[in-house]
This record gives structure tokens, sequence and C-alpha cells, in this order.
């Protein structure tokens, strides 16, 4: 934390600050009312040990202007035995803690220690409340030989401080990996912290990173805490750090090596236990061969390297992995949907470029699509059951029977328009003879409306 010191008296200050220095924190000194007010302007200190007189006015001022002013700086108020009403007066006006002089220094850094608990307390329940309902289903276990693989580097480098690169295609699940590093690791119950580096404007990178004091350029209305600071004690992901400009890399190397940062506009270096795991779907060696990304940098964060495979070289964990998606899904509902055999045929051979994420997305709205308790290949976009040779009645692959989804579109057409007319014409009859609902009858009829390879729709 960073601690400023308000006093008079320069023996008490030096002593105090000398106090809070070792105990690791970094200490800044004021001796009037007029210098405290504009160190806290800035918004940068964390607590504020502030004597209640002071020669050019009252400590109680000073807390009462700082609330006032919006920054979040916690004060513990010195005052003399015989001033203990002072004291209350300044628990009403929204001070942390007081303390008596004379100041013992066990006393001081147990009050300091409670307030920094506090702190990070609040800053883990908001990462805490960012994760609960995209870790809600826990983390799911692969079963597949390179996941278990996965698995078993992640448990050897979690209970290290030691930086790791996870590289994987998009949709891998190296997000996943890294809260997997985070929860082995002692920092557990630290903050995680996560930041996509991709998707910050390049202009508002190193306040992102280290944070800003109030004032410190334009826009600085309020101090902010940079991403350093809010997961010190915990775990920093940086994810597409095969992103970050060239500037950037050179300051978060000087990070990495000293764990000092220092804000915008501040004047003070602050340093932080911060661990760090970062993630690509570049190629940062070919990077920093062509001179894109700092080479010094690339081997500091492939200290230790974790490579998520595609799904596509995994195929033993697809089916398993629908079957999980599909038994969240069912919580709470009264019927089982499964998909078809036909269905667990494409998807187990589909090639999968976008990998977890987008099998994910295909098994939810295929749930949401399929009538029944079962998903049919119709619920399955057509990019998937496109260019899969296979028989529908035989399920064996066959050059000479066409497309699937060229078969699937005839036969579902023969059967529509044989349903249609059976009922006179009438499609609201002829969908409660299929057991489908009207308005899934009316989506197919307009899937084959458009699907030139389905079979003739005139009469449909």
């Amino acid at each position: 934390m960073h601690v400023l010191v308000i006093d008079d008296e320069p023996a008490l200050r030096e002593i105090l600050g000398a106090t809070v220095a070792r105990a690791g924190h970094t200490v800044d000194l004021a001796e009037t009312a007029k210098q405290a007010a504009m160190k806290l302007a800035r918004g940068d200190v964390d607590v504020a040990l502030c004597d209640i007189k002071l020669p050019d006015g009252n400590g109680i001022t000073i807390l009462r202007d700082t609330i006032a002013s919006g920054i979040e700086t916690a004060f513990i108020m010195v005052t003399g035995f015989g001033s203990m009403e002072t004291a209350v007066d300044a628990l009403r006006a929204g001070a942390t803690d007081y303390i008596v002089k004379p100041v013992h220094s066990a006393e001081l850094l147990h009050r300091l220690s409670q307030i920094g608990a506090v702190r990070g307390l609040r800053e883990q329940n908001q990462a805490l409340r960012k994760e609960v309902t995209r870790q809600a289903g826990g983390l799911y276990q692969w079963t597949s030989p390179s996941m278990r693989e996965v698995d078993r580097m992640v448990s050897k480098v979690a209970p290290t401080d030691s930086t790791v690169l996870i590289t994987g295609e998009s949709g891998t699940g190296k997000g996943v990996v890294a809260r997997a590093i985070h929860e082995g690791s002692r920092r557990r119950d630290g903050p995680f912290v996560v930041i996509n580096c991709s998707a910050i404007p390049e202009h508002l990178l190193e306040s992102e990173f280290f944070g800003h004091t109030k004032g410190a350029f334009t826009s600085a209305d309020r101090a902010r805490k940079g991403l350093f600071l809010q997961a010190d004690g915990g775990t920093l992901f940086l994810d597409e750090i095969g992103e970050l400009p060239l500037h950037m890399q050179t300051k978060l190397l000087h990070v990495i090596e000293d764990k000092m940062v220092r804000a915008i506009g501040s004047e003070q270096s602050r340093r932080v236990d911060t661990r760090i795991v970062t993630a690509t779907n570049r190629d940062l060696q070919n990077m920093a061969a062509q001179g894109t990304f700092r080479e010094d940098l690339y081997f500091r964060l492939a200290m230790f390297h974790i490579r998520v495979p595609p799904l596509r070289e995994r195929r033993t964990d697809i089916l398993a992995f629908i079957h999980h998606v599909l038994d969240n899904a069912r919580r709470g509902a009264s019927s089982v949907v499964r998909p078809e055999p036909g269905v667990e045929e494409v998807l187990t051979g589909y090639d999968w470029p976008g990998n977890v994420r987008q099998l994910e997305n295909v098994v939810n709205r295929a749930l949401i699509l399929a009538d029944g308790d079962y998903i049919a290949l119709a619920d399955l976009p057509l990019e998937i059951t496109g260019n899969v040779p296979v028989s529908v009645q035989t399920g064996t692959r066959s050059a000479q029977s066409g497309y699937l989804r060229d078969q699937v579109r005839r036969f579902e057409a023969e059967v529509l328009r044989n349903a249609i007319e059976n009922a006179g014409g009438d499609r609201r009859l002829a969908a409660h003879r299929l057991g489908i609902g009207l308005s899934s009858l009316y989506r197919k009829l307009e899937e084959l409306e458009r699907d030139p390879q389905g079979a003739p729709h005139a009469d449909v």
C-alpha cells in the first residue's frame, strides 16, 4: 500500500515513515495540511496516517475534504491521550480508525494490515463477481491424453510463482487453463484479474496497466488503480499478449524484472507482488525473430510454456463435451434432449476451427431449435453439415450418395410435402402430425426455399 504520514513533528513523522517502509509499504510525508491536501488530491494514497492537530488546520477537515472529493483513501487518525473526544468525532466523519500517541510500531502495523486485508477482499470480491457467471458450471475435466498432459503441466507450475505462456488457437480454452493455474497456487485467495490486450485502445494501455493519479491528464477526473495493483497478491492474466505494442512490451518487461510500478502522474513507484500469466494465438517466437515482439520479453514470458491443442487433434473429447453441455442445459428441465446418432457422427467428424467455444455455441443453438427430445441434423448449421459425404440410410461413407446436407434436405422436403398434402394444405395440422411446432415448420420451409440443393419444393 502507499501510505501518507501527515504530522508536524519531524521526529515522529520520520519514525512513523520508517516503520511503515520497513513493513514493505511505500511512504510519503507531509508536515502541513496544505502539503497533505496537495498529495491526497492525486488520488494514489491508500492510507493516510494523519495527526488531528496541524499548524495550518486539522486532520478532520482534511478527512472531510478528501471524502467530499471522492478520493478513496482510508484515514487512521493520530491523537493524544487527552483528545479521545476528537478521535470519536473523526470516526463519525468517516475515519477508518484512530491510534493514540505514543504510537507503538506493532499496533500501527496491525492497523495497516487490517486495512490492507479489507481492501484486498473488496477487490477480490469484485473480480469474483465478474467470474461467477462464466465459471458457474465449474471446470470441465477433459479425458484425451493431450489434455491430461495439459492438466499435468498445470499441476506442476501452479504452486510456483513462474510466469506462464499459454498458446493455442482461439476458442481452445486458454483462459480456463489460466484460471486453473491461479486456483492451484498459493495465490488462490488473492484476485484473479483478466485483461484482453487487444481490446484496449493503445493510448489507454499505460493507464490501464499502471493506473493514474487525479489530474494526470485531461480526462483523469479521479485516480485509478492499474491492473498490476488490482492483482497485487494474486494473478494478472494478460490475454492476447501478442497484440501488445512494442513500447508497452518494454514497460511490461521492466515491471516483471523490477516488480515496481508507477502510476501516470505519480512521483512514487510502488512494489507489487503480482504473478503474470499470458496467452496468445500467435507465434511469439516468430514475431520475435521478425522484430515485432521483444525477444527478451518472450523468453521471460515463456519461462514455462503450455500449448492447448485444438479440438481436431483430440476428437475423443468432442462427444463427451457435447453431453456435458447437454447435461448443464438439462438442469431444472423436465425433458432430456439427446443428439441423434447421425448428429454425433457429423459433430465428431467436423474440424471445429472455432474449437471448444464454437462447439458449445453450436450445441446450445441446436438445443433452441430442437423439436421434441432429439437434436436432428437439420438443427445444425449448414457450414457443419454441408460438406460431409455420408449416406443417410446406412451412416457409411459413400462418394455416390452425395453430400449429407443434400440428402437430408431432399428427404426432409419430401416428408414435409407429404405431410402438408395429407393434411389438405392445413400447415398447422401438418405440424401437429409431424410432432413439431408451427413456427418450426415455417422455418424449415423457408430453409428449403433458400437451399437450391434441396428437393423440388414447388409443391411444398
